[in-house]
């Protein structure tokens, strides 16, 4: 089976999206990955403050980056979140993903978006994954 790692990079570098953003790894083990990025003037909304797609697709990668270290093609089946603090052009974020519950075929998996330079949460996601019968192969 293949490590964490490899399977991040056979994602990560076929993921135009997730690179186009500017996120880029902090770590990644077996049920979890932490994810980067700082915020660009574009990504702002009508009232100066980052879209929440924004940090709905930083959580949405990570989420997606750990409920496959589980070595089978996987996918999201259920997303939410929690905007609970604004963010500013500038601002890094850090998207910190963890499985809560490990399945044979559904698993769920916390993820928490925080501001890199003070720790301070500014959105909790909660995403439910499908493990496929597909390995991950190179």
């Amino acid at each position: 089976m293949l490590e964490p790692i490899d399977i991040f990079h056979l994602m990560f570098d076929n993921d135009p999206f997730s690179r186009w953003m500017g996120m880029a790894l902090v770590s990644i083990e077996k049920g979890s990955c932490t994810l980067r990025m700082q915020v660009r003037p574009e990504m702002l909304n009508g009232f100066g403050v980052a879209h929440g797609a924004i940090t709905f697709a930083l959580a949405d990668s990570a989420f997606a980056f750990a409920c496959n270290t589980s070595g089978y093609q996987s996918v999201s089946i259920h997303c939410t979140i929690e905007h609970v603090a604004p963010v500013e052009a500038g601002d890094w974020l850090e998207a910190i993903a963890i499985e809560e519950r490990a399945g044979n075929r559904i698993s769920n998996y916390s993820i928490r978006i925080i501001r890199s330079g003070d720790g301070a949460p500014v959105a909790f996601f909660r995403g439910i994954c499908f493990h496929k019968n597909q390995n991950w192969t190179k």
